[in-house]
């Protein structure tokens, strides 16, 4: 195992515990500034602790000649999503710091674009670096999703439980594993679900258009999954299968 590496060993122990580090003080931030229930507080823990070890275990599968600039920008995203999961989860039981809710996520949002960046021009893409990057993506839209959904109604959550909902799915019928052809269309729909969430989740438009933006948020969700799912299905004979969570 690549734990046994000394390397390896350090590696993770290093770059895992200094999320973690980040993860609590940003909880404790958000629990003196605002007074975080013990909602919030169980939740960001939670969130911590799970991320720590997902990310532990995945370090320990993959032989990295180091971390890298772009899994630390990543990092820092998933800290900062972690500070909304446990303001939405604290949403439940008081009003929410709006402000600071839509700060932290449109940090994360910016991040997004950048770690894909740092990656390309420092030579350090990985296929554990693609994985964390979408798996943080898909926290955050899920996160987001429930936020909203206490607004507009449950329908909104389908945003957020769609992706795993479909690797759920490629479970049990093999040929939703295969490898997606590149897409603009795909990167540019995905983009598009955190902006319109959080420009809800803002509480700055009139409800008609909330409902309307979370809609089309929605609907362009369910086309670009319907779009590949077709090709998924036309090419199914034609194609190797890879692991689950490619799309």
């Amino acid at each position: 195992m690549a734990l046994n590496n000394p390397y390896n060993t350090t590696l993770v122990r290093n770059e895992t515990a200094a999320g973690a580090a980040a993860q609590l003080l940003l909880l404790v931030l958000l629990g003196t500034a605002l007074d975080l229930g013990p909602v919030g507080w169980l939740t960001g823990l939670a969130f911590a602790v799970a991320t720590w070890a997902v990310l532990t275990r995945a370090l320990s599968r993959h032989w990295l000649a180091s971390f890298g600039a772009a899994n630390r920008v990543t990092l820092a995203r998933a800290t900062l999503v972690g500070g909304v999961t446990a303001l939405v989860a604290d949403s439940f039981e008081s009003p929410p710091p709006v402000t600071v809710l839509v700060a932290l996520t449109a940090v994360a949002l910016l991040l997004d674009a950048v770690d894909g960046q740092v990656a390309r021009r420092t030579g350090t893409s990985s296929s554990l670096g693609a994985r964390f990057d979408m798996e943080v993506d898909a926290v955050l839209i899920l996160v987001l999703s429930v936020y909203v959904a206490t607004s507009l109604g449950p329908w909104v959550l389908l945003i957020g439980a769609m992706r795993y909902v479909f690797v759920a799915a490629a479970r049990v019928l093999p040929w939703l594993n295969g490898r997606l052809p590149p897409s603009t269309a795909r990167k540019t729909v995905a983009a598009l679900q955190g902006v319109l969430l959080l420009v809800v989740g803002a509480d700055v438009l009139p409800y008609a258009l909330a409902f309307g933006a979370a809609l089309l948020a929605l609907t362009l969700l369910s086309w670009s999954f319907a779009r590949d799912i077709r090709w998924l299905w036309r090419t199914r004979d034609s194609r190797p299968e890879v692991s689950v969570g490619a799309r």
